[in-house]
C-alpha cells in the first residue's frame, strides 16, 4: 500500500511538473496561432496560392507552418482551402505543415526531448510533404479528388470577412478581441487532450516497468541504441499504433514521446509516434465526413506511407551524420520542476498576457461571436469520454499531490 501511495504521489507530481515545464510554450504557441488565424484567413491563403502546383505546395507549406497545431483546427482549415479551389496536393501540404511544422510544437519538443528532435520534427515535416507529393503524382487519384470536391458542394459556406486590410486590422482593439476569442477557442480544443495526455505520461513514468516497453518495442531498453533495420521498422509501425490507442493530439503526446525515448525506443519509433496525430481514428472519421470514406482511407494510406518513409530517412540520416540523440540525456523523472529559473519567469509573464487576453475576449465576446472560423466536427461521444476522463484526471492529480505533500 505504501508503495502505491508513493508511486501515486510521484505520478501526480510528475504530471504537474510536465505541465509547468510546458505552460509558457502552450501560451506562446496559441497566441501566435490565434493571431495568424485572425489576420491571415483561408480566403487570403487561397488567393495567394494560385494555380501553379509547385508554388501552391510551397505556399501551402508556409501557411501551414504559421497556422494552428491542433489537428481538428487543421482539418477544418484544410477542408476550407480545398473547397475554395486549392489543389489536393497543396491542401495535404497545408495539413501536414500545420500539424508538424508549427512553432509551439517545436518549442515543446525542445523542452522535453532536445534539439535533435526539433530538427527531426521540422525536417520530417518537409519530408512528409515531399513524399506525399511524389505519391500523389504517381497514383494520380483524379476520380477520388473529383468525388471529394462534389462531397463538399452541399456543405455550409465558411467564408470570413476579408474586406479589411490586415495592417489596419492589427491596429484595432476589436481585432485583438477576436484574437483573444480565438485564443480561448484554442484552449477549449485541447484542454481535455492535454490533461489526459500529461496525466497518462505521469502514470506511465511512475507505474509502468521498463519490461513493458521492451516487449512492445522489440530490443528497446535503456542504454540500447543498436537496432537492426527490422527492429527500427517495427518501432515505426508500433509508434502510430500507440498513438492510435491514446487518442491524444500532438501537444499532449510530447511528454509520452519523451518517456518512450527515455525507455529506449529508437529515434525513428519516437518520431513516428510524434508524427501520428493525423493517422488516428477521429481524423479518419472527420475526413470521411468531409470527403467520403474512399478519400479518407486514401489520405490515411498516403500519410502512413509518408510517415514510415520519413521516420526511416530521419533515423539513418541522423545516424550517418552522427547526431542521433542519446536517450540517457532525457531526464523527465526525478526533476526539480518548480525551481526559480527561466521557466518560472516565462510562465509568470505569459500567464499575465493570457489573463489580459481572457479579459479582452470576455468583454468583447458579443461583438465577435459571428467572426470565428469553424472547427472540424468532433464525435460527441468521444468528447464526453475525454471530458469525464479529464475530470477524473484532476481528482487523481489532487489526490496524488495531497498524498505526496501532506500524508507521506
Amino acid at each position: 500500500m505504501n508503495d502505491f501511495l508513493k508511486q501515486w504521489g510521484e505520478a501526480a507530481y510528475t504530471t504537474t511538473g510536465f505541465f509547468w515545464m510546458a505552460l509558457w510554450a502552450f501560451i506562446l504557441g496559441y497566441i501566435i496561432s490565434s493571431m495568424i488565424q485572425i489576420f491571415v484567413t483561408e480566403k487570403r491563403m487561397q488567393k495567394a496560392m494560385g494555380d501553379n502546383e509547385g508554388k501552391s505546395v510551397l505556399l501551402g507549406t508556409f501557411f501551414g507552418f504559421i497556422s494552428s497545431s491542433c489537428s481538428f483546427a487543421a482539418l477544418a482549415s484544410t477542408k476550407s482551402i480545398f473547397k475554395k479551389g486549392a489543389s489536393f496536393v497543396s491542401s495535404i501540404a497545408f495539413l501536414l505543415a500545420s500539424t508538424n511544422l508549427v512553432i509551439e510544437l517545436g518549442i515543446l519538443i525542445s523542452i522535453f526531448l532536445g534539439w535533435q528532435f526539433v530538427v527531426g520534427e521540422y525536417a520530417g515535416g518537409i519530408l512528409l510533404i515531399g513524399i506525399s507529393w511524389v505519391l500523389i503524382r504517381i497514383i494520380n487519384p483524379k476520380k477520388l479528388i473529383e468525388n471529394a470536391r462534389k462531397n463538399l458542394e452541399g456543405q455550409e459556406n465558411d467564408e470570413m470577412d476579408d474586406a479589411k486590410n490586415w495592417k489596419k486590422q492589427i491596429q484595432q482593439e476589436n481585432s485583438w478581441a477576436r484574437v483573444a476569442k480565438k485564443y480561448k477557442m484554442e484552449w477549449q480544443m485541447v484542454w481535455k487532450d492535454v490533461t489526459v495526455g500529461f496525466t497518462i505520461a505521469g502514470i506511465v513514468a511512475a507505474f509502468v516497468p521498463d519490461s513493458f516497453f521492451e516487449t512492445l518495442f522489440i530490443n528497446s531498453g535503456q542504454g540500447n541504441t543498436d537496432f537492426t533495420f527490422l527492429e527500427i521498422l517495427e518501432h515505426i509501425v508500433v509508434g502510430p499504433v500507440a498513438a492510435f490507442l491514446t487518442f491524444i493530439g500532438s501537444m499532449g503526446n510530447i511528454p509520452l514521446a519523451a518517456l518512450l525515448f527515455g525507455k529506449g525506443v529508437s529515434f525513428a519509433g519516437v518520431m513516428a509516434f510524434i508524427f501520428s496525430d493525423l493517422v488516428v481514428f477521429p481524423v479518419l472519421r472527420i475526413n470521411a465526413k468531409y470527403y467520403g470514406w474512399k478519400m479518407s482511407f486514401f489520405i490515411l494510406f498516403l500519410l502512413f506511407t509518408a510517415l514510415v518513409g520519413t521516420a526511416l530517412a530521419l533515423h539513418y540520416s541522423f545516424d550517418l551524420l552522427g547526431i542521433l540523440p542519446d536517450p540517457s540525456r532525457v531526464k523527465i523523472q526525478d526533476s526539480e520542476f518548480f525551481k526559480i529559473d527561466y521557466t518560472f519567469y516565462l510562465n509568470i509573464a505569459f500567464l499575465a498576457i493570457s489573463a489580459y487576453l481572457i479579459y479582452l475576449g470576455f468583454f468583447k465576446k458579443k461583438d465577435i461571436e459571428h467572426s470565428m472560423s469553424e472547427m472540424a466536427p468532433k464525435s460527441p461521444l468521444l468528447e464526453s469520454i475525454l471530458k469525464y476522463a479529464a475530470f477524473i484526471c484532476y481528482l487523481w492529480l489532487a489526490g496524488g499531490l495531497i498524498v505526496k505533500f501532506l500524508i507521506q
